[in-house]
Formats: C-alpha cells, structure tokens, sequence
C-alpha cells in the first residue's frame, strides 16, 4: 500500500555526504517539512540544520524499518561509490543495487509514496552514435565495463519495477552531469580529469559540470512537486574540446589509441591515476544531457558549466605555469610512460604474429 506515511517526514539517505548536507539544509528550510530522518554510516561534520535527526546506519545491513516508519518520502542518495573504487569487493558486490532493492523495500513496507533517487547521466554510455544532447527518452546503454553507470542503471530498472508495483506511489530518478564543489571535487571528475590526461587522436568529447548546489536544489524540487520519471540535470550547453582546454590546468597529451588503452590500463593497475579502465569511453566519446524536463519544473542551475568545473578543479603547480611550459614537462614526465606502452604494444603485436606462424607451420 502507498499513502500511509506522513508527507511532513522525509527521510534521506546518505545524508552526511556533500550531496545529502545540502539537502538536508534546503529540506529544513521548507515550511511542510516538520521532521528529517538523515541516515549514513557517519555522523555529518559541522552544525545541524534544525529539524534534522542525525542516525548512525548502514543502509546495507541495517534495519530500515524503524527508520522509514511514519515517512512520507524517501530520498535516496546513499552510494557505495566515491572513495571505492572498480576493484573494491563492496563494488564488485553491486553494492549500490544492494542498497536500492533494501530502500525499495523498507519504503514499501512502510507505505511511502514518494521516491527520488539519485541516478547518474552516465546511465546513458559514452558512444560514438549519441544524440547531442540526449534526452531522457534515449535508451539507457551504460558502458559494461564501468560499474558506476552499470549498477545505476539496475537501481532505475528496480525503482520503476517498484514503481508499477506500488499505485499511487511516485519515484523520481535524477541523472546528473559529472557533479563538482570547492569541497567536493568528486571521484568521477577526478576519474575522468585523470583519464582524459592521454588521449587519442580523436578525443575531444563535449562535457557537462554541475555544481553540488545545484544537484541538491535539483533533487528538493523533484521531491515538491512529486515529479515522477527521469530527470536529467545539468546546466543550460556544455563545454567544448576547446573551451574546455582553455579553463583546465591538467596537460594533455595525444597517442595513438591503442598506446592511450593500454597506458590507462598500466595506469589503474599500478594506482597511477583514479581512473579504472571503464571510464575511458566516458572521456572519449559524447554523453551531454538536456536539462529541458527538468527546467519545466522551474528548476535553474545557478552556476554554468564553466564556473562548476573552476570550483571543482584543486588548483595545483600547474596552473600558475604557461600552456606551452605545461606541455613541455608534460612531455618530460610522462614521455616513458608513452614510450614504454608503445613498445609494450609493438611486443604484443610480435608475440602475435610468431603464434600465428606457428600455428600454420603445425597444420
């Protein structure tokens, strides 16, 4: 059954992150609000926003039941990405479908009839052939080998399953662009910022920067106006290959493609950049969003594409030197890096062509 639950009490998950302290501020400014039940394995630095009742709890193994009891929405925001990486068993668990079914259920047992539950834009893959920019009627086509946009795109397909299941019951799914803040650079910025330091000849994808502010505002209107569906959020555009070079301090270097795959691989494997193997077409290839659904709700991001990706980019060395000077210890730095995947390719290339000749010799 949906409806049971007071409209005035919101539970949120994952409420001590970046995301979810905006939230839970917003949430406590807004007059029908008179209870917020904020959920994480870690209590929040800082202040509490009144009306906020902080618990200590693991929505992967928990009891929610207490915790959604009386709720009249829930608002998920608990992932176990962030600090973990492709390779960490709770990742490799589907640790974020994990959490997803555990919500869907505890929120249908206690008659909650309104979801919003934070997706990702990654949802959509990173390929050649898409739209610019998609819509949230384009089919959802995440990248197997990236984990994040994989398990997201399962936590959608539960939520609308539990959607059908529950009528009268709303569920809002937000798919935001790479999201950044000064105190939240975020670990797919980072990834990507990481994977798109060596690129191929043919690199130079649009990108989309939304500030954390405006990720938390997204995800309260959805929640006051009960929209029901995805939502994409993002800024009005998106960054070109150029307009994008010109903001970022990071050098770029180009190599062939097969000498960028095989250096982003060597990368991963000796923790050399926080950008596992999967996020690489994300780097390569479009995924911008159209923000037009979420506009018609009265939405309005308040920081462009441009001023996201400045407040989430720490400033390091490089940024006081002179593009040129950049490219020069660029060039220096990683020139062995190149060369020593370039002949690690050339050896495979070998090693291939002796097995074939064997084998034909043996027929």
């Amino acid at each position: 059954m949906s409806g049971q639950g007071d409209a005035a009490t919101v539970v949120v998950t994952g409420a001590s992150g970046p995301i979810g302290r905006r939230v839970c501020a917003l949430l406590g400014a807004e007059p029908d609000v008179s209870r917020i039940v904020a959920l994480d394995v870690v209590d929040p630095p800082g202040p509490r926003p009144d009306r906020v009742e902080h618990q200590r709890v693991d929505v992967a193994d928990d009891d929610l039941g207490p915790r959604f009891a009386g709720a009249g929405a829930v608002i998920h925001l608990a992932s176990v990405f962030g600090p973990a990486l492709d390779d960490d068993p709770v990742v490799v668990a589907n640790g974020d479908v994990v959490l997803a079914r555990r919500v869907l259920a505890a929120a249908g047992d206690a008659g909650v009839d309104h979801l919003v539950v934070l997706s990702s834009a990654t949802v959509y893959g990173a390929w050649p052939n898409n739209a610019v920019p998609l819509t949230e009627d384009a089919p959802l086509r995440p990248d197997p080998g990236c984990a994040f946009a994989v398990q997201k795109a399962e936590a959608e397909r539960l939520a609308l399953e539990w959607a059908d299941e529950h009528p009268g019951a709303t569920v809002a799914l937000l798919r935001p662009a790479t999201t950044v803040a000064e105190d939240h650079p975020g670990w797919l910025a980072g990834a990507l910022r990481a994977a798109a330091a060596v690129r191929g000849p043919q690199d130079d994808p649009p990108a989309q920067f939304l500030h954390t502010d405006d990720l938390a505002s997204a995800v309260v209107t959805a929640w006051r106006q009960r929209s029901a569906g995805p939502l994409n959020v993002a800024p009005d555009g998106w960054l070109r290959a150029a307009e994008l070079a010109a903001l970022s301090s990071t050098p770029r270097l180009r190599a062939p493609q097969p000498v960028v795959d095989r250096l982003a691989r060597l990368r991963w494997r000796l923790r050399l950049a926080p950008a596992p193997p999967g996020v690489q077409p994300y780097a390569r290839h479009p995924w911008v969003v159209a923000n037009d659904r979420l506009r018609a709700t009265g939405w309005r991001a308040t920081s462009t594409n441009e001023e996201a990706f400045v407040a989430g980019t720490p400033a390091g060395p490089w940024a006081t030197l002179s593009p040129r000077r950049r490219q020069e210890l660029a060039l220096g730095a990683t020139g062995v890096a190149v060369a020593g995947a370039m002949a690690g390719v050339v050896a495979m290339v070998r090693r291939r062509g002796r097995v074939g000749r064997a084998t034909a010799t043996s027929r």
